[in-house]
C-alpha cells in the first residue's frame, strides 16, 4: 500500500485545512493511500522517521512548502510532494496547477502523477518560487499576518507603498552566467516560480525550463524608480527594471542587506544561487501536458 504524511498547519486558510483533515483523509484512503495527518511542528524535521514513505501531503502556504523541502533536503531524500494551497498568496501551488478548492487539490493530489520541477538554492537554502531582497523583501517581512489573513494580496500593497518611501539603494558587484556587471539597486527578484504574492511579475518565467528569471530595479531619484516600476507591472519595459534569463548568478555587496526565501528569511551576502533543473519531484494532476515517471 502506497503511504502518505498529511502535514498542515492548523492556523493556515484561518482553520479550514484543521476543520478538514477528515474528509482530505477519506479522499487519500479512497485512492489507496494509507495516510497519517499530523500537524506541522516548525522545530522539528518531518522526515524523521518518514524517510520511505510514497508522498509527503502540504498544506499551507509557500513558506511552510519551504520548510518542508529544506527538511527533506537536509536528510537528503527525493520524496514527491503534494501541496494544498493554504496561505496568502500560494504562488508555488498555482505555479504547479493545484486548485484553490481545499478537497479538489486533495483529490488532484491522490490521483495525480509525479512531476520534476526546478528548485533554487542559495548558499546551502532551498527555495520554490522566489529569492529577494530590496524594496520587496522588506515589504514582504513587514506586512502583519493578521492583516494578510484578513485582506490577502491587498495588505502587500499596502506595505509596499509605505516602504517605497523609504527605499535605499544597495551597491552590487553581479556575475550572471559568466557576465559581470555592477548596478545600484533597489530590487531583486529572483523567480524559480511564475508570480509573487500573486502578481506575476516575472512574465516569462517557467517552473520548468531550468532557467531563473530575475528583474532588477535600478536605482534613480524615487519619483523615476517608482514610474518605472508601475509602468513595468503595467505591461511595459523601462530600461531601469533589467530583466536576465539565468542559471546561476552570484551576488556581491558591501551592505549585508536582510534577503528572503519564499517569504522567510534567507542567506547572508556574498550569495551563490543556482537553479537546480528537475530538482523537486511534485504531485500534480494528471491532466498536465508534462508528466514523468518515478
Amino acid at each position: 500500500m502506497k503511504t502518505a504524511v498529511f502535514l498542515y498547519n492548523p492556523g493556515s486558510g484561518k482553520g479550514k485545512i484543521a476543520r478538514n483533515v477528515g474528509c482530505i483523509s477519506t479522499i487519500f484512503q479512497a485512492y489507496g493511500y494509507e495516510i497519517t495527518p499530523q500537524p506541522i511542528d516548525f522545530t522539528a524535521n518531518p522526515f524523521d522517521g518518514n524517510e520511505t514513505i510514497s508522498l509527503m501531503v502540504v498544506a499551507g502556504g509557500d513558506g511552510t512548502v519551504n520548510y518542508v523541502v529544506n527538511a527533506m533536503k537536509r536528510k537528503g531524500l527525493d520524496i514527491p510532494i503534494g501541496v494544498i494551497p493554504a496561505g496568502t498568496a500560494n504562488d508555488f501551488a498555482r505555479a504547479i496547477g493545484m486548485s484553490c478548492e481545499t478537497l479538489e487539490a486533495a483529490r488532484q493530489i491522490a490521483s495525480g502523477a509525479v512531476d520534476r520541477v526546478d528548485v533554487g538554492r542559495v548558499n546551502g537554502l532551498y527555495f520554490v518560487n522566489i529569492f529577494s531582497f530590496g524594496v520587496f523583501t522588506t515589504t514582504s517581512q513587514h506586512t502583519p499576518d493578521k492583516r494578510k489573513h484578513r485582506i490577502g494580496k491587498l495588505a502587500y500593497i499596502i506595505e509596499g507603498i509605505k516602504e517605497f518611501r523609504s527605499m535605499h539603494a544597495v551597491p552590487l558587484e553581479i556575475v550572471a552566467d559568466g557576465e559581470r556587471f555592477d548596478l545600484r539597486s533597489l530590487m531583486v527578484l529572483i523567480f524559480n516560480g511564475e508570480t509573487a504574492g500573486g502578481f506575476r511579475l516575472a512574465r516569462r518565467s517557467s517552473i520548468r525550463d531550468g532557467l531563473f528569471d530575475c528583474l532588477l530595479l535600478e536605482k534613480k531619484n524615487f519619483f523615476r524608480s517608482t514610474l518605472a516600476m508601475c509602468r513595468y507591472l503595467a505591461g511595459g519595459s523601462p530600461k531601469i527594471v533589467r530583466h536576465l534569463q539565468v542559471r546561476t548568478i552570484d551576488i556581491r555587496s558591501s551592505v549585508n542587506e536582510p534577503t528572503d526565501v519564499d517569504g522567510q528569511k534567507g542567506a547572508e551576502f556574498p550569495l551563490h544561487i543556482e537553479c537546480l533543473a528537475g530538482g523537486l519531484r511534485v504531485m500534480c494532476a494528471r491532466d498536465r501536458e508534462k508528466v514523468v515517471k518515478n
